[in-house]
């Protein structure tokens, strides 16, 4: 089976070429990436464990899923794709905003990524696909704040630096429904 290629974007997001996902995570290329934030009714964002065995940030706490476009995916497209793959559910999402960040880890890869953020609503339990979810969870975002400045060992780097973004953004701008 053929490794999944990722998508080499420059600053503008302007497509330049595509590579293997685990050669550019070994060079710290810019690539294209999503993350996907589920929030309920009440307000509270779903939490996944990334599962055990992943070869980065195994069992560490993040958003409710992130991945990589393909070619010729949109944005959205690709979120409810990996939103289902990984959470056994689909549901409308909306780009929220995106930006660069670039963030090492402890075993030589690093992500250097031009992340669409999204958001999306869902009330009911996930099935998750425990290839690549261990355990999943509901919290506010006050709760994840606090947490993550408690505990930040148990949080994936890039949802760190995300969820700031993310958490700004709700008290700028998300009108809960």
């Amino acid at each position: 089976m053929k490794e999944e290629e990722v998508i080499l974007v420059n600053e503008q997001n302007e497509q330049i070429g595509t590579m293997p996902k685990m050669e550019a995570h070994e060079k710290a290329i810019l690539h294209r990436a999503f993350s996907v934030f589920i929030l309920n009714k009440k307000g509270e964002t779903m939490l996944q464990q990334r599962a055990a065995h992943k070869y980065h940030s195994p069992l560490l706490w993040t958003n409710t899923c992130c991945s990589h476009q393909r070619v010729g995916e949109t944005n959205l497209q690709a979120g409810k794709r990996r939103l289902h793959e990984e959470m056994g559910f689909t549901t409308d999402l909306k780009e929220l905003f995106s930006f660069i960040y670039k963030a090492p880890f402890d075993n030589g890869l690093t992500e250097h990524e031009l992340d669409h953020v999204m958001v999306g609503y869902y009330d009911s339990a996930p099935i998750i696909n425990t290839e690549e979810v261990a355990s999943w969870k509901w919290m506010t975002p006050e709760s994840i704040k606090e947490d993550i400045d408690k505990n930040p060992h148990i949080y994936t780097a890039w949802f760190k630096i995300i969820f700031e973004k993310f958490y700004q953004h709700l008290l700028d701008n998300i009108e809960r429904t």
